[in-house]
């Protein structure tokens, strides 16, 4: 490839290196001049153009891309076509990316103009989501050239799927963990399994002994489980320790204790009987990323994880301050009308109310999580979750009449991440986005929340769309399916504000005037908009 300038009139043929305006035209970087390209630069009066002449040889960049990502894509993926010298790749099922390392460094170690970047090696992917990109640097590259890249790259690149498992639960027991706390492990535990279509087959809770969990261990046998998750009511801190004693001593191996993850320190890797064994470090108790889900991602999707993998594993282990984040560099899957659906958070305890429970005082003749969900119910969703808590069974009462789903978050008093968790692992739907409604906001319209949509459509950039009031952001908030993951790991009671702070790029805004900052949540704030508090015998 030649480059460099040229007379317009010689130009016909090559590649446009760099965007020119012309009178009612723009040529854009990257264009194939024609004959009637030329004259009309000329016409304009440019002397020269810088352009890139292809030789015999030469590749296009759109072509290279294509043959390079191709030769990498394996099973579980797809591509995009290619465009100004790239191509995507992304994946077509649930499961863990899987990427030969030095094969992706080979190829990139051929030619500069060659480069082939992923997603880490190990990572959690749903359908839908970017996992590579091929990219030429240069408008062509020569053939030589990318066939060895070709070569070196070939199906380095694949997506395992996860398979369902049913897995066994063995939790200890001492007398600081209250069985509230055990509960909940469970149902995050439920959580993280959700995604690869596996259940907790049968759970045991024994007292925290090496002779107990070696007895439940050995009872695993019968209940017909393939995966075993121990989580004791103590860190193990040694080898001798309760849980890798107990494996031990109901006949299974331990092949690792510990990893270079933190949170996760204290995992405990092992078999029984053919079946992996994982001792669950204390932050598995959380929905948060942390070691532990890097292995059971692994194993729930017929990945053998090794002592070499897990010592490995140190480069990019630090989590403390990480959470799962999207990746939302791929455009958003066109579409004419999108499918979007909604969630209500009506579980909190109206705390700043002084008793009386906030959704179920009265303005204008209806309760506030009435006027909530009938927002919701006339807007142009496809479903509608109401995500209840405290005093639920009043809450949900108040629309058992509507077209709605309600789930109850039984961790409610948590803060508001656990109803964002419940309601999103709530959608029966496969929906392109979701908007997240406060039950307490009764002066949002259906024709607000169409404004959001609209707005989301407008862009594929638009994948957070958030309310405003007087320039100020507020609520409602439309999240693209490219932030579901990271909504599915919140924790504590500040909602999603960080991920917006995260993905600036990402946010567009739209004016809905007073009612996206309209705060009920105190008894003077509910008078002065003229409502009431509710009646003494529905607090």
């Amino acid at each position: 490839m030649k480059f460099g300038p040229v007379a317009p009139m010689e130009a016909e043929g090559c590649v446009l290196a760099h965007s020119t305006k012309l009178p009612g035209l723009i040529l854009k970087k990257g264009h194939r001049l024609t004959e009637t390209d030329c004259a009309l630069l000329s016409e304009a009066g440019l002397e020269t153009i810088v352009v890139a002449r292809l030789e015999a040889g030469d590749l296009d960049e759109d072509a290279a891309a294509a043959r390079l990502g191709g030769a990498a894509q394996g099973a579980g993926l797809y591509t995009d076509a290619p465009f100004t010298g790239r191509m995507n790749l992304f994946s077509d099922i649930d499961g863990v990316l899987v990427i030969d390392e030095a094969a992706v460094t080979a190829a990139n170690r051929i030619d500069p103009a060659i480069t082939f970047a992923t997603l880490a090696n190990h990572t959690r992917v749903t359908p839908g989501r970017m996992v590579a990109t091929a990219k030429i640097i240069p408008f062509a590259v020569a053939d030589d050239l990318l066939g060895k890249a070709e070569t070196a790259i070939n199906g380095a690149v694949h997506v395992a799927p996860f398979s369902a498992r049913k897995v066994g639960l063995i939790a200890t027991c001492l007398p600081h963990l209250k069985p509230s706390t055990m509960d909940k492990t469970r149902r995050i535990l439920e959580d993280r399994l959700r995604a690869s279509g596996s259940h907790i087959a049968a759970e045991l809770r024994v007292d925290h002994t090496e002779e107990a969990v070696a007895a439940a261990i050995s009872q695993m046998k019968t209940r017909g489980v393939d995966l075993l998750i121990l989580f004791g009511a103590s860190a193990v801190v040694d080898r001798e320790d309760v849980l890798p004693a107990a494996l031990e001593r109901a006949g299974g191996d331990v092949r690792h204790l510990g990893m270079p993850v933190d949170p996760g320190n204290l995992l405990m890797l092992g078999d029984f009987n053919a079946m992996p064994v994982i001792g669950a470090p204390g932050c598995a108790r959380s929905p948060k990323e942390n070691g532990f889900d890097w292995i059971l991602d692994r194993l729930l999707a017929g990945l053998a994880v090794s002592t070499h993998d897990i010592t490995s594993m140190g480069v990019g282990g630090l989590l403390m301050e990480i959470g799962t984040r999207p990746q939302p560099r791929a455009p958003k899957a066109p579409s004419s009308k999108p499918k979007i659906a909604a969630i209500i958070l009506g579980a909190g305890k109206s705390s700043r109310m002084g008793g009386p429970n906030k959704l179920l005082a009265q303005l204008d003749g209806k309760s506030l999580i009435r006027h909530a969900a009938e927002t919701a119910c006339g807007a142009d969703l496809i479903e509608t979750v109401l995500v209840t808590g405290h005093l639920a069974e009043r809450v949900e009462a108040e629309v058992d009449d509507l077209d709605l789903n309600v789930t109850f978050n039984p961790d409610y008093a948590d803060g508001m991440a656990g109803s964002i968790r419940a309601g999103m692992n709530a959608l029966k739907t496969d929906p392109d986005a979701v908007v997240i409604l406060l039950g307490d906001m009764p002066r949002i319209t259906p024709e607000d929340l169409n404004h959001l949509i609209g707005a989301y459509q407008e862009s594929s950039s638009n994948l957070i769309v958030t309310a405003t009031a007087d320039g100020k952001r507020g609520n409602p908030v439309l999240w693209d399916q490219r932030f579901f993951d990271a909504l599915k790991s919140l924790t504590g009671d500040i909602g999603a504000r960080h991920i917006i702070a995260e993905n600036p790029g990402f946010v567009a805004e739209v004016e809905l005037g007073d009612a996206a900052r309209l705060d009920l949540d105190t008894p003077q704030a509910l008078f002065a908009a003229g409502g009431q508090l509710p009646p003494d015998d529905q607090q």
